[in-house]
């Protein structure tokens, strides 16, 4: 739903908006800082994750600037990253803020026992499925059992599927706005990748379900 709903803000967002030219100047912006630029990105993105903001325009954004390969790449280092950070942030040094925020989440509790159990492999499940939010779920790991380079090896595979649905649709739309022929080619690719990740989704969920209900 929330993939949907992206699409169709950015959908409706050119028809109003001067998408084109904005987009059109920050990746004149971009490449005259050459290499500087992805990094620039990829720190935004860092900084977003950390300060509980959706990342989602962002990678949309770095496909439409970089391309399937190198958006690709640019978004799974930075979520990575990201992830790494509010995971250390929140096992050190916020862990009071964190508990508290979980409270309300009965679900955490369980999830938590299957980590004991399962460690890396649950971690990976989730961010196949978005059962927590993105950077409330970097945040609540911390509290977890999990060895921090499980968690950052199966983050970082984990993430990968829906990165790159969103790259491609990302980049679909600027090939959109550039007019280019070869659009069809990268919707109907972008389609394909979402298919697949929904139904990665809801086998993730699935698992994750067993392994929470089970003792």
């Amino acid at each position: 739903m929330i993939f949907a709903l992206g699409v169709v803000a950015l959908l409706t967002a050119a028809y109003f908006l001067p998408l084109g030219q904005w987009l059109t100047e920050f990746n004149h912006w971009v490449q005259n800082q050459g290499a500087w630029g992805a990094v620039w990105f990829g720190l935004i993105y860092v900084l977003c994750t950390v300060l509980f903001v959706p990342g989602s325009i962002l990678t949309l954004g770095a496909g439409a600037i970089y391309g399937p390969v190198w958006g690709t790449i640019v978004i799974s280092l930075a979520s990575t990253t990201g992830a790494a950070c509010a995971f250390l942030v929140g096992r050190y040094f916020a862990r009071d803020q964190v508990q508290a925020w979980l409270q309300s989440k009965p679900r955490f509790a369980a999830l938590d026992g299957a980590i004991a159990r399962k460690g890396g492999w649950i971690v990976f499940l989730l961010r196949l499925s978005p059962v927590f939010p993105f950077n409330l779920l970097n945040y609540a790991l911390g509290l977890t059992a999990v060895r921090f380079w499980s968690y950052l090896l199966a983050s970082w595979v984990g993430m990968i599927p829906g990165t790159i649905a969103f790259v491609l649709v990302g980049y679909a739309g600027q090939q959109a706005l550039a007019g280019e022929q070869k659009l069809w080619y990268w919707v109907v690719a972008a389609v394909a990748t979402l298919i697949v990740t929904v139904f990665i989704t809801r086998v993730a969920t699935r698992a994750i379900r067993e392994a929470t209900e089970s003792k």
